[in-house]
């Protein structure tokens, strides 16, 4: 079987939502699809098996952290990535680019690509797309994201205009690299909020035949509805054949916004981040557990949700939260995961069903923003 291909299953009538299958040399992943985001080899405080409880299809690792910590050397000796971490289902590795633009205040940047100093010691490194292209190649990872360079919202149009030519530069680079046999590489839409700039690099990146694209440098500071009048203007410049991956994104309402604009595949850190803060995600809206009302509540926390977190009170899991067990950022933790991804399920059946306008009203329900 070929290491990868995308087949839509369905093509909504009245948006451009859709759903499909995207199979892989580890396993297939049914879109619309939200992928768990294992920053450093693990989803925090959850193990693989309670991912693959609640049906994680794929996880995303992270160039940038896992090149500095254990280092590729390790990852090597071990096998790649999956073998690494024992984990059986597709992987998808960002370039690194975000977290060297973004993390590292003391960076220098080249066509060449970034030296820049390690969060963890003040150490020198340097990232390109020849770099990065090498590091996700040792990590074996299914998919593969290209070296692009990330702007900062706002930003002026002139250092726009030079960051995008850079980031076709290096995808070409990393066009031209080779991968392992299974490994998929997709290149990165960027331009910032000028749709005339987002429309000129989903043509430069479209000439470059990647197997899938994403959309980055949104969901940085502006308003929803900027990022949905962007992903609106180019889904007719997208490739339609090739899974579309809108990155680092985002609350329920914002996904379902985008899959009405055709956008496939979904991570970000804000389910596991927001658990950690004592929020829950759930089919009655978001909880803050930790709250003082909640001290004598007894009823389950999400009665709707299939999931192992459910049977607990918001009693319970409020005082697990407050004493700072661990146990308690497990169990929150979980319940997010689990609804976002039985959120997808609902969404991909709503397309399927025609329903997506009724599913559409009640998440804006639950979730207004």
């Amino acid at each position: 079987m070929p290491s990868f291909s995308f087949q839509i299953t369905h093509q909504s009538k009245h948006h451009a939502a859709r759903a499909g299958m995207i199979s892989t040399a580890h396993g297939s992943i049914e879109t619309p699809i939200f992928m768990p985001v294992g920053t450093r080899g693990a989803v925090k405080t959850l193990t693989n098996q309670q991912l693959y409880d609640i049906n994680a299809q794929i996880i995303l690792g992270n160039t940038y952290h896992l090149m500095l910590r254990p280092g590729m050397e390790v990852i090597e000796q071990a096998g790649g990535l999956h073998r690494f971490m024992n984990w059986t289902r597709p992987i998808l590795t960002d370039s690194g680019g975000f977290q060297v633009f973004s993390l590292s205040s003391l960076n220098k940047i080249s066509d060449k690509g970034v030296e820049f100093r390690s969060y963890l010691d003040g150490s020198k490194h340097f990232l390109g797309p020849i770099e990065s292209m090498q590091i996700q190649k040792t990590l074996g990872s299914d998919i593969v994201m290209a070296f692009d360079e990330c702007s900062p919202y706002p930003c002026e149009r002139s250092l726009l205009e030079k960051a995008l030519e850079r980031t076709h530069r290096w995808a070409k680079s990393c066009r031209d690299f080779e991968l392992q046999p299974h490994q998929n590489l997709f290149g990165i839409i960027q331009g910032g909020v000028h749709l005339d700039l987002r429309q000129q690099s989903a043509d430069a990146l479209k000439q470059m035949n990647f197997e899938g694209y994403a959309i980055g440098g949104l969901s940085v500071g502006e308003p929803a509805h900027m990022m949905n009048a962007i992903l609106k203007h180019l889904e007719p410049f997208l490739v339609k054949e090739k899974p579309r991956y809108l990155m680092g994104v985002g609350t329920p309402r914002n996904i379902i916004d985008a899959v009405l604009n055709g956008i496939d595949m979904f991570d970000c850190v804000m389910p596991t981040r927001n658990a950690r803060n004592g929020t829950a995600f759930t089919w009655s809206g978001k909880i803050n557990i930790k709250a003082g009302r909640y001290a004598k509540d007894f009823s389950p926390l999400d009665p709707q949700l299939d999931c192992y977190t459910s049977q607990f009170s918001k009693a319970y899991l409020r005082h697990l939260l407050n004493v700072d067990e661990v146990t308690g950022l497990t169990l929150v933790s979980l319940q997010n995961l689990a609804f976002y991804l039985d959120f997808m399920r609902c969404l991909r059946e709503a397309i399927k069903n025609e329903t997506l306008d009724a599913f559409y009203a009640r998440v804006c329900e639950i979730y207004p923003e």
